[in-house]
Formats: C-alpha cells, structure tokens, sequence
C-alpha cells in the first residue's frame, strides 16, 4: 500500500520548482499571515542562523563516518531534510527582501573562488 503523502499532489507541485517560483510561495505564505513586518534582513539573519545552528545540532556529536551516514536512518533523515528546507527558507527570503538573486551571487562566488583558488 502507498503511502497518500507521497502521491502527485495537485497544485503548485504540478510546475518545476525553481527559486523564484519557490520565493514567491513563501512571499505569500508570509503575506497571508501578515508576517511581512517582522521579515527585515536582521530577523530573517537570526532567524537563519537558529535553523542552521539546529542542523549543526543534528550533526554534533557525530563521528565523520556516523555523519556520512546520516540519511540512512529514516527518522534523522528527516529531521535533516526539515532543517535543509528552514535553512533554505530563510536564506531565500532573506534574498527577496535584499534584492539578491541568489543564483546569480552563487555563481559569480564560484567565478571568484576559481581565480583565487587556481588548479
């Protein structure tokens, strides 16, 4: 028997996600609650740094093989995959309030990084 959660579900999820499709749902996720007043750079920068502070948490007392190993175990897995989306969340909208396009700043910090760091 399937599991209804992991079935097609109708919606947005019928589209390809890319990052501007993705920033906009959270826009108006955030519109729809009237939470706008309280996503400045400063909280959203806190905001962030407590959701990557709780992946580290996942991973602290880990050792670099039990740490490769991480998604093997379908509980932690999970809790790793919940704490890459918050990461990712307030990362993306923190870019929407800025004006930074997110991929565009990747990709130049790699051209940067390549002439810095040369073969």
């Amino acid at each position: 028997m399937t599991d209804p959660l992991d079935e097609p579900q109708p919606g947005p999820r019928d589209e390809p996600l890319d990052v501007a499709r993705l920033q906009r749902r959270l826009a108006d996720f955030a519109a729809a609650r009237n939470w706008q007043p309280y996503h400045t750079p400063k909280n959203l920068v806190a905001a962030l740094s407590v959701e990557a502070s709780e992946l580290v948490e996942i991973f602290q007392w880990l050792t670099p093989e039990e740490s490769a190993r991480v998604m093997t175990d379908p509980d932690t897995a999970h809790r790793v995959t919940d704490e890459v989306a918050d990461v990712l969340a307030y990362l993306l909208q923190l870019c929407e309030v800025l004006g930074i396009d997110p991929l565009a700043a990747l990709d130049a910090k790699i051209d940067r990084n390549e002439r810095r760091f040369p073969i």
